[in-house]
């Protein structure tokens, strides 16, 4: 059997992505998967029968051999058993399966190419049948007319993919008109809801088919010879569905629109963004769809309508339900939410007769594994109700018996003990063995952490590839590529294959090709994230799909409806980073990514690999799970483009010869007519529906807590002592409890005052570390969970040494908060300081005082590793500068707080020199405290002796029984308030989000438009600088709009006019400082002259906006315009992103977004025409590969 070595390339990867990675240095083996010089050699490997086997590494699960295991065996469901292997061979017959395996191998590969050459053979067959079909109904309407349109018409058309083993040529026809009659209930539903002329909202799981109710629609209105609109979220799922629509209608029938270039635009079938649609209708707000721009269409598709709950951009698709036409069907398609019944309830208020079609029901089914160091074990129990007892943490306590031992048959790790010692062992000894500590329990939770390698192997052996590896991070994805680039998971001919695929991609797109990911791919690993050329994702895309890459590491992006599913789905953390710390998903993010697992017509179940984690184990996967779908909440917000085009009815036109001319082009909406369609919002339905509900629940449990928390204050709690007691015990027990909270009191104060000696002590002590060697240390902190966790680490310096502003002002607000504290009666003020270490985990902390436990004598010396080069010290201290500066905060207290960070490639290797805890002793320590410290320490000592005597004496008096009746009252009270609390809080947040808030923010907005002279809100006369900005697509039209209009634009060249534009869209758009280089080309002189001037008009609409309560964003950064200005003047990509200090992907996102708004200013009104002409040679100049939208 060839395995997974224990040897492993070092490579490190944010927490959240990389799982664990190995601690040793010993070089990669160069073949880790199987190839045909190279066969990997496992028992059942590849056998669908057995796709849910366990690992069988030499560092397997481990299974205990007791008796008390017989009886969970005895009860174990089905599915359970395909978890479990019963092996009764000898050792020799692993030799001769080793002997026959290459042949094997090798007829394995074969196997794998004549079944993707049948797969892609059937789907060009299915495809030109299913376009054979669209060409007939659409003749049969024309001659018959459309009563021929019906459902049966419509079901003989889609190709169901059915299983491998069913399909023969000889019967293609035969089974895509039977498969209909398989088609889960919801398609054929929603396509019957359709045909009655209703508009359908349609909630199903991801990856369930439902596109195919959409070309259902599609057929049946090309046949009629009207049109259909489908939109999308994402400009990379329009131009998938764009390929997609032409295979079937045909070209000439499907057109695709951009922001910045159309196709076909007057297609029967048009494919673009929501954002264009809604811009579209606000021309046609209160028309027909004859009178507007929605002329002969019947049909709108809004895919991915759950994008409604986006923070950012849901109000584009409340606003397009709003604004369309009643006499349009609309076909809403949605993943599964938690009240899909409000959607189509709101549609069908506003908009007309809604059907409402859902399922739960995957046509693949999915099933939940869990990842663990050396096993892959179900998730859930055999009915899927509760978790795996397997994976219960007293499970893994009774493997950890010190008295058993490990055995291995063929490969597979098993516990042994001996029944003799186990049946003469107390029940003392059997509890000691079970009874761990809280640290004891976190370092075995953190020692069941794999390396992504061990789960891979896990996959590969279970016949789990082709997978998709959610990774949070794009440096994860790129890092985790390149660790596995030593892995092998293609054979001989896909290896050539990917190649010869690679060779035609480069001599087409040179630019284009990812240099740093060809080695991963030739071996079947990619990455698939932001920072990556459009081109290059949907070559991965491609070759995913054909079979010729395995695993794919992408971020959650690649679940936004992409078309590519896969057979696994690896959720690498349950939780992800933001700038604020660690997020857990929500249920439906994490079901958004699961979805993608299961490939319809080929796999029989889909699986989805939930990994464990230092942060999170099973029962936190349990319990997203297990949590239930969040709802879709109203993200309705008013901008100035709506504001604008709603409110607009005359414009000011001026004349040549008359300046002063005014002529009317429409009437406006008044602000009570607009008022009617804002509050249409869907927030505003749910809110009426459950508003009363909801502040009706809030205010009765307000009333218990205030009833509850009147019965718990101290007048209270004397009160019922009194009724209680006899007045001899009450005078007693309250003159002892008065006692107490003095002594209680004084004892507080003296352990904060051993604590801020501590602190002092070890300030001090630290004080002489800032020149020297870097001292090895061990800080302590306890989570959110009480437990105790040490970290061994490698101190640096002050944190003022580094000098990073960023990282200064942080944890100046930080102490800030905290405040400074006093060491002795008044005498000194004692303020914590921030320090910097690096720890074996290769993560970078910042702490003050209160978390040090340990300083030892050893440490790394302050040598330089080179002559004359840089000491440790500075070296580390330049790498913590080059991070991103995301800290996540892990505890707090008034003594400030401890920080983490992921570190780098560049700092794995100094991590590897902090030994661990254990290896150092005692005597490595240095002489810990002072003696005012040791001082502080014996006072309280004393106080907590007096305290703990203090309370003996009150449980000896004889009222002391009905007084702790009393107390145990209040601390149960105590807990129920608690309880109230939270679900006071959940009403809160749930009222707020459903409280109607468009109205308040229309008018703000609106009395920005009419100070900065845009619109007269009075008589609705739109000004040029309104025009134009009405017709703008952008966050900030009023703002655009300025710009575009200023003078000073009309004096620039092309290509300084694009480095503008490309100032006023560069949102989000970073640097990644863990590049080699952080160069980026600087902008000339000229366009830096022109932003600074632009400064000053952009701070006077800050201005405008904070006096009426406005908080669009006012974007203009000059750092990324001299790249901008460089592709406008010529330069080649290679030229541009030598040495660059920005990813491909962003590099490309900000060159699209200056396209977009370059391509925009010659449609505008009222612009000049010189700045016209510019913007379009700009743009014709700028739009070319590898970022062209029409590249391939």
């Amino acid at each position: 059997m060839h395995c997974l070595a224990p040897h492993f390339l070092l490579l490190p990867l944010p927490a959240a992505s990389r799982h664990a990675l190995p601690q040793t240095q010993n070089p990669p083996l160069p073949l880790l998967l199987p190839s045909r010089g190279a066969p990997l050699h496992l028992a059942s490997a590849r056998s669908p029968s057995r796709s849910a086997a366990p690992v069988s590494d030499d560092d397997d699960e481990e299974e205990v051999d007791e008796e008390d295991d017989d009886d969970e065996i005895g009860i174990r469901d089905a599915d359970e058993e395909e978890y479990d292997e019963y092996e009764d061979g000898e050792e020799g017959d692993d030799e001769e399966v080793d002997d026959e395996s290459g042949g094997e191998d090798e007829d394995e590969a074969e196997e794998e190419e004549d079944e993707r050459e049948d797969t892609a053979a059937r789907r060009r067959e299915s495809e030109e049948y299913k376009s054979r079909r669209v060409a007939k109904l659409v003749a049969e309407v024309r001659e018959f007319g459309e009563d021929v349109i019906d459902y049966n018409e419509l079901a003989g058309i889609y190709d169901f993919p059915v299983d491998k083993f069913q399909l023969h040529n000889t019967q293609l026809r035969y089974l895509i008109t039977r498969a209909w009659a398989n088609v889960a209930i919801h398609g054929r539903l929603a396509i019957q809801a359709f045909l009655r002329g209703s508009s359908v909202v349609v909630s199903a799981p991801t990856s369930s088919g439902k596109t195919l109710i959409a070309e259902a629609a599609a057929v049946a209105t090309v046949a009629r010879g009207r049109r259909l609109f489908y939109t999308t979220p994402l400009k990379a799922l329009s131009n998938q569905k764009f390929r997609d629509f032409r295979n079937t209608f045909g070209d000439h029938n499907v057109g695709l629109l951009t922001g910045d270039s159309a196709i076909n635009k007057d297609a029967q079938i048009l494919i673009m963004t929501t954002e264009i649609l809604r811009n579209m209708l606000y021309q046609s707000v209160g028309m027909s769809a004859s009178e507007g721009r929605l002329f002969q269409v019947d049909v709108i598709v809004l895919d991915e309508v759950h994008y409604l709950s986006d923070m950012s951009r849901g109000t584009v698709w409340e606003e397009t339900v709003i604004y369309c036409p009643k006499e349009v069907q609309l076909i809403c398609l949605s993943a599964t939410v938690a009240n899909p019944d409000e959607l189509a309830g709101w549609i069908s208020q506003i908009h007309g007769k809604t059907e409402l079609v859902t399922s739960n029901k995957r046509p693949v089914p999915l099933t939940w594994h869990f990842s663990k160091k050396f096993a892959l074990l179900p998730l859930l129990d055999g009915k899927g109700k509760k978790m795996n007892r397997k994976l219960r943490m007293s499970h893994f306590q009774n493997l950890a018996s010190p008295n058993s031992e490990f055995y291995y048959v063929k490969g597979k790790r098993k516990l042994r003990t001996n029944k003799n010692e186990h049946s003469n062992r107390s029940p003392l000894d059997i509890s000691k063995q079970v009874q761990l500590s809280k640290h004891e329990l976190s370092n075995m939770r953190r020692s069941q952490v794999p390396l992504i390698r061990d789960t891979l192997s896990q996959l590969w052996e279970n016949d789990m590839l082709p997978a998709i590896w959610f990774i949070f991070s794009r440096r994860g994805c790129d890092a985790a590529v390149e660790y596995l680039e030593d892995c092998r998971l293609l054979h001989d001919c896909e290896a050539s294959e990917v190649e010869l695929e690679l060779r035609r991609f480069k001599m087409q797109y040179p630019d284009a090709v990812r240099e740093s990911a060809v080695k991963g791919l030739l071996r079947g690993v990619a990455a698939h994230h932001a920072g990556c050329l459009p081109l290059w994702k949907s070559f991965i895309e491609e070759l995913f799909q054909r079979g010729l890459v395995k695993v794919v590491f992408a971020t959650e992006t690649l679940a936004a409806g992409i078309n590519m599913p896969a057979r696994t789905a690896v959720i690498s953390s349950l939780s992800k980073r933001i700038d604020a710390g660690r997020q857990l998903l929500t249920p439906n993010d994490l079901f958004q990514m699961a979805g993608r697992a299961g490939r319809r017509g080929i796999d029989t179940v889909g699986h989805a690999v939930l990994v464990q984690t230092p942060y999170e184990g099973p029962e936190e996967c349990c319990d997203v799970i297990f949590a239930g779908l969040e709802p879709l909440v109203s993200q309705f917000t008013a901008s100035y483009g709506m504001v604008l085009n709603l409110l607009a009815g005359s414009k000011v036109t001026h004349n040549q010869k008359e300046t002063d001319d005014v002529k009317v082009k429409r009437s406006g909406r008044t602000l009570e007519e607009a008022r009617k369609l804002v509050e249409q919002s869907f927030g505003n339905y749910v809110g009426s529906n459950v508003m009363v509900a909801a502040k009706e629940e809030l205010e009765r449990i307000q009333q218990e807590i205030k009833y509850l928390s009147s019965e718990i204050t101290d007048e209270a709690i004397d009160r019922k002592c009194r009724e209680e007691l006899s007045e001899e015990d009450y005078a007693e027990i309250s003159l002892l409890q008065k006692k107490l909270k003095e002594e209680k009191q004084i004892r507080n104060e003296l352990k904060k005052r051993m604590e801020l000696e501590r602190m002092a002590a070890w300030k001090n002590r630290l004080v002489e570390y800032e020149s020297g060697h870097l001292p090895f240390m061990c800080l302590q902190y306890k989570d959110k969970d009480s437990i105790q966790h040490t970290i061994p680490a490698v101190f640096i310096g002050n944190l003022n040494s580094v000098a990073d502003q960023k990282i200064l002002n942080m944890v100046e607000d930080d102490l800030l908060a905290s405040g400074k504290q006093k060491v002795d009666n008044g005498e000194q003020l004692y303020c914590p300081s921030y320090y910097v270490a690096l720890s074996s985990d290769n993560s970078w902390y910042l702490f003050t005082e209160k978390w040090i436990k340990t300083i030892y004598k050893t440490g790394l010396p302050a040598v330089a590793s080179v002559e004359g080069g840089p000491l440790p010290k500075e070296t580390l201290k330049q790498l913590l500068l080059r991070e991103e500066m995301v800290w996540d905060k892990l505890a707090r207290s008034e003594y400030g707080s401890l920080l983490s960070m992921d570190g780098s490639l560049d700092t794995w290797s100094w991590s590897l020199n902090v030994p661990v805890l254990n290896s150092l002793s005692e005597d490595d320590e240095v002489e810990r405290f002072s003696q005012e410290h040791q001082d502080a320490v014996e006072c309280y000592k004393q106080q907590r002796r007096k305290v703990s005597q203090l309370k003996k004496t009150i449980k000896s008096t004889k009222g002391f029984k009905e007084f702790q009746k009393i107390i145990d009252m209040r601390n149960f009270s105590k807990e129920k308030i608690e309880r109230l609390e939270a679900r006071s809080r959940r009403l809160t947040r749930r009222i707020r989000q459903i409280e109607p808030t468009g109205w308040k923010e229309f008018l703000q907005i609106s009395r920005v438009i009419e100070e900065a002279r845009a619109l007269d809100i009075n008589t609705q006369v739109i000004y040029p600088l309104g025009e134009t900005a009405a017709a703008i697509r952008g966050e900030n039209e009023i703002w655009l709009a300025m710009v575009l209009r200023n003078k000073v634009l009309l004096d620039l060249k092309p290509s300084q006019l694009a480095a503008v534009c490309g100032s006023l869209v560069s949102e989000g758009i970073k640097l990644r400082p863990w590049k080699n280089s952080s160069y980026v080309y600087e902008p000339s002189s000229i366009v830096t002259g022109v932003i600074s001037y632009l400064e000053e008009q952009r701070n006077s609409l800050i201005d405008l906006q904070e006096k009426h309560g406005v908080k669009i964003p006012c974007e203009i950064d000059p750092q990324f315009a001299g790249m901008v200005e460089a592709w406008a003047s010529g330069l080649t990509w290679r030229e541009i992103m030598m040495d660059s200090a920005m990813d491909d992907g962003d590099l490309a996102r900000l060159l699209r977004r200056t396209i977009d708004l370059l391509a925009q200013i010659p449609k505008l009104p009222d612009i000049d025409p010189v700045l016209q002409k510019n913007a379009q040679i700009a743009c014709s100049v700028m739009d070319r590969v590898p970022i062209s939208e029409l590249a391939g």
